[in-house]
């Protein structure tokens, strides 16, 4: 998609490009497997897969930066692993500072000496979103800060629009990719085998 530097140059990526950019670096994958919130989908996503490149990191990045450039953001916050890359970029297209939050003992925390500070306007962003279940993680934690809520950018929606969070969403990329409960599923009753993400080193 090209090295870009500046938000005029945004203006011509379109939804079925990022796609295409999507298959060509392995970020669509598909069979059978096991979400993060324990659904079953014949479609993952590895958006780290994109994020390798440059190139590709920056124009999707100023996507997700572009709705909320007049916003006064004070601080990008986004999950870890996928909100590492994704925080620090869009906070350079917004000139601002970029922080992320990590789980340990399975419950999301902010480390490293990063704070959030009562009244700050904060955009949370994420790769791939299905349930909404790490932002709305991150989200708290905002909220236990007092923070300003200003937004939530993700770079793929695969709810189809069905989750919302009380505050303006922005996706790069909607799908509407089907993510069912174990005893509903049909591929369980197809008998595919069902894999992992780490078991595929994701």
């Amino acid at each position: 998609m090209g090295d870009y530097t500046n938000w005029d140059q945004l203006e011509d990526i379109h939804e079925d490009q990022i796609i295409e950019t999507f298959k060509d670096t392995g970020v669509l994958l598909e069979g059978h497997f096991r979400l993060t919130s324990g659904k079953h989908s014949p479609r993952f996503l590895q958006c780290a897969r994109v994020l390798r490149f440059p190139e590709h990191a920056a124009p999707l990045t100023g996507l997700m930066a572009r709705p909320f450039r007049d916003m006064k953001i004070d601080k990008v916050v986004g999950p870890a692993l996928g909100g590492i890359i994704l925080s620090y970029e869009v906070a350079r297209w917004l000139n601002t500072e970029a922080i992320f939050t990590e789980r340990q003992d399975g419950e999301m925390r902010l480390r490293r000496g990063f704070s959030i500070q009562p009244g700050e306007r904060v955009l949370v962003v994420e790769d791939a979103m299905s349930t909404g279940g790490s932002v709305n993680a991150v989200m708290e934690i905002c909220s236990q800060r007092q923070a300003d809520i200003v937004g939530v950018s993700v770079l793929v929606d695969r709810s189809g629009g069905k989750t919302e969070f009380g505050v303006p969403l922005e996706a790069v990329v909607n799908l509407d990719i089907p993510a069912y409960s174990p005893a509903d599923c049909p591929l369980c009753r197809e008998g595919i085998p069902l894999t992992y993400p780490k078991d595929l080193g994701m």
